[in-house]
Parts: structure tokens; C-alpha cells; sequence
């Protein structure tokens, strides 16, 4: 059997992801494993050989998975990370090492061999807190960091204010060789904001089966294919699959699963199929892919599919709206009532809100014409926001991750309410 092991600290997790990754250890679990049939003694299942990571997620449905990443998938992803940003460099962890992105940063820094500098562990994110990280790490070579869009709003927001710990904080970004950002989509409006501050943002999109990021700011990495199934010459759009020597081996304990996301055609590519829509724009030579949401996201509104993630760009813009998440709530007569639920920019943030705890309101009158007015503008009628809920943080789960579906659930419970 190999073996799998939980680090207790980062310390222990840093030694350990490098011992996988050289293959002088067992595979590193940054969670207890999830138990099921066929496991034996603790720390002893059925690993595949040359499995290096146990990270766990979530599927479609919420039920927890637990991804199998070999060590060359995650070598060969740090590897292409590094040649697309011009050569290795000093990581800087700012996010849990629990999660992919933040494995991912630690396994980076061991294969570049110049080092890591992380943040206190248990500590909230502050521009001040960022600033000194920054400021520990060494000067003279290159130096990356991943980030979240929750981390990159504060810094932006702070600075915004006048706040002199804001101002250093996104003076601190500005001066790192590369921003990833990733986890969950980036408002256009706030993405702007930080490049034309200096930072030099690059956005990533990818999944704990894909050993984190594979496609940067739209283009594949070194390594890497994107190909859209189902796609019609209507809008096209199709469930985005992706290839390349960073796939994940399967899911621990699913072959069943694993069947089901994870396909090889009969030249031999293997590819998972994710649940994002997404089109490929720009020229035939090198299409840009966007991604427009989860397939099983789409609003079917009077027989109009309206994809969120679409309308939750343009309703960022609106002057006053901090975020957005838009869902589909039932309606009797249009099967589906399109929703957008935001915060308020100059308003108190509450992050990371527990299930159903938030306070929902309506948005003022005023709020709710702009967001209509500017959402069929640039998209189409259809895609108008029906109504705009107002709450102080939107429900998230993982790092930066809006949870849609406790999103929907506020959304439907507060229409359905006595005068919703």
C-alpha cells in the first residue's frame, strides 16, 4: 500500500510536498483523507503509483472528492507556470495550503529552488500584513504570488480610500513580477483598477484536477490544449475540456467518477471534461478562451439561456456595485426570473457570510434601472436582471469562491418571503 501523509504545519507541509514531488516520500494529504470501503489501518489506501498530492474538492453535486495528482503533473504545471512568466522565482503564500493554488505555490518554490515566504499562518489578509510580507521576501530576483479576487478587491479598495496601509499594500503588489489570480472571476472593473495601478496581473483558469491554473489570461500554458464540446455556431459556446501533461490521475476511491470527467480519444489524448461553458475568440491561430460559467449555472429565462457569469461582468460596472452573483430564482411565468444579488462598494464588506445568514434587502429603485439598463445594453433584454438584492458579503466556500448555490437559495428564500 502507499502511504499517505497529513503535515502538521507548514513547515512539515513545505518538507513534505518536496519529498513527494523528488519521490523520496509518501504522498502528502493536506486534510485527513475521507474514509470509504477498502481502506485499511490509518494512513494506508490505494494510491497509484507516483502519486504525490491528495487534495480534495468538490464535485457538481457538493459531495466531497479527493483529487490524485501524480508528481510529474504537478512538476510539468510548475514547470509551464514558470515559462510563461519569464523563469523561476521567490513565491509569496498568501492562500491555505489546503487548496491547490496554495499547494501549488509551495510545490512551485521547491522546484524553482529560490525559496518561499509565506504569511502567518491563521492570520487574516490586510494590505498591511501583505505589505510586510512582501517586504520579507529578498529582493534582486523575480518574485510571484498567487492570489484570490477577495485579496486583490481589499488591496484595491483600501487603497482607494486613501487608507496609507492600502497604499502600501497595492504599492507592495505593484512591485512583484507577477500576480496569479485565480479561484473564482475577477470583476472586469476590478481587474482594470489593479493593472492600471502597475500590478501586473496575469488570470488563471483551471481546477484541482488540472493541478491548479493551465490557461493564463486566456491562452493554454506550455503543454496545455482547451477544446469546447457541444459548441453551436449560435453563440459558440460548449463545455470547455482540457488536455495536457498536468491531469490529475483520477479521483481516490471513484473510478466510477473518474470515468465519467477524465476521457482518451483514440490518438491517445486524455482530457477532463469540466462543467465550465466557455468560447473560443479571436483568430483561428490563437483563440482566447473565455469562460462564462458552470454549464449547470445557465438561466433559463422564457426559453432564453442566460449565462451568469456574462451578466455578472456588465452588472460590476454599474457605478455603486461591489460584486455580483446572479442567479435564476422560479417563476410561474418564466420558469426562471433572472436575480442579481451584490454588495455595495462604499459598503461595510462581510466576507466569507455563513449559509443563510446574510441579510437580504432590495436594492433601491435607482440601483435596480441601472443594472437593468445597462445589462440589456450591452447584452441583451432577456439577460436583465429581473431583480437586484442587496447583501453585505456574499456566502463563499474555498478560497475566494462565491458559493452560487447558498447565493440562490438567499435569493429564492427572500422572493418567496411575504412582500419578496
Amino acid at each position: 500500500m502507499t502511504r499517505a501523509v497529513v503535515p502538521a504545519d507548514l513547515d512539515d507541509l513545505v518538507r513534505s510536498v518536496g519529498a513527494a514531488l523528488d519521490g523520496a516520500g509518501p504522498a502528502v494529504a493536506p486534510v485527513p483523507l475521507l474514509p470509504f470501503r477498502g481502506a485499511g489501518r490509518p494512513g494506508a489506501v490505494d494510491l497509484p503509483p507516483g502519486t504525490a498530492l491528495v487534495l480534495r474538492t468538490s464535485g457538481s453535486t457538493g459531495d466531497p472528492r479527493e483529487v490524485l495528482l501524480a508528481a510529474a503533473a504537478v512538476r510539468a504545471s510548475g514547470a509551464a507556470t514558470h515559462e510563461r512568466l519569464g523563469g523561476p522565482g521567490h513565491w509569496l503564500l498568501t492562500l491555505p495550503a489546503t487548496h491547490v493554488a496554495g499547494v501549488q505555490v509551495v510545490a512551485r518554490a521547491h522546484a524553482a529552488g529560490r525559496g518561499l515566504t509565506a504569511a502567518p499562518a491563521g492570520e487574516p489578509f490586510t494590505p498591511r500584513g501583505f505589505a510586510d510580507l512582501v517586504a520579507r521576501s529578498p529582493r534582486g530576483g523575480r518574485r510571484y504570488v498567487s492570489l484570490v479576487p477577495t485579496q486583490l478587491h481589499r488591496l484595491v479598495t483600501a487603497a482607494d480610500a486613501g487608507d496609507d496601509d492600502g497604499a502600501a499594500g497595492l504599492d507592495a503588489l505593484c512591485a512583484l513580477d507577477a500576480v496569479l489570480l485565480g479561484g473564482a472571476a475577477t470583476p472586469p472593473v476590478l481587474l482594470r483598477r489593479a493593472r492600471e495601478a502597475g500590478a501586473r496581473v496575469v488570470t488563471t483558469y483551471g481546477m484541482t484536477e488540472t493541478s491548479g491554473g493551465c490557461v493564463y489570461d486566456g491562452v493554454p500554458l506550455p503543454g496545455a490544449r482547451v477544446r469546447l464540446v457541444g459548441s453551436t455556431a449560435q453563440d459558440g459556446a460548449g463545455v470547455v475540456e482540457l488536455a495536457g501533461p498536468f491531469l490529475a490521475t483520477g479521483y481516490r476511491g471513484a473510478p466510477d467518477a473518474t470515468a465519467a470527467a477524465f476521457r482518451t480519444d483514440d490518438d491517445g489524448t486524455r482530457w477532463f471534461r469540466t462543467s465550465d461553458l466557455g468560447r473560443l475568440d479571436g483568430p483561428p491561430g490563437g483563440p482566447v478562451l473565455a469562460v462564462l460559467g458552470r454549464a449547470d449555472d445557465v438561466v433559463v429565462t422564457g426559453g432564453v439561456n442566460v449565462a451568469p457569469a456574462a451578466v455578472e461582468d456588465v452588472v460590476a460596472e454599474v457605478d455603486g456595485v461591489g460584486e455580483a452573483c446572479v442567479v435564476g430564482v422560479p417563476h410561474a411565468e418564466w420558469g426562471q426570473e433572472v436575480v442579481a444579488v451584490v454588495t455595495l462598494r462604499d459598503a461595510a464588506r462581510g466576507d466569507d457570510v455563513p449559509d443563510g445568514a446574510a441579510p437580504v434587502a432590495d436594492a433601491p429603485a435607482d440601483l435596480v434601472a441601472a443594472v437593468r439598463a445597462r445589462v440589456a445594453d450591452r447584452l441583451e433584454r432577456p439577460a436583465a436582471p429581473r431583480r437586484v438584492l442587496v447583501v453585505p458579503g456574499l456566502p463563499r466556500r474555498g478560497p475566494g469562491k462565491v458559493d452560487r448555490a447558498a447565493v440562490a437559495r438567499l435569493a429564492a428564500a427572500h422572493v418567496a418571503a411575504p412582500g419578496g
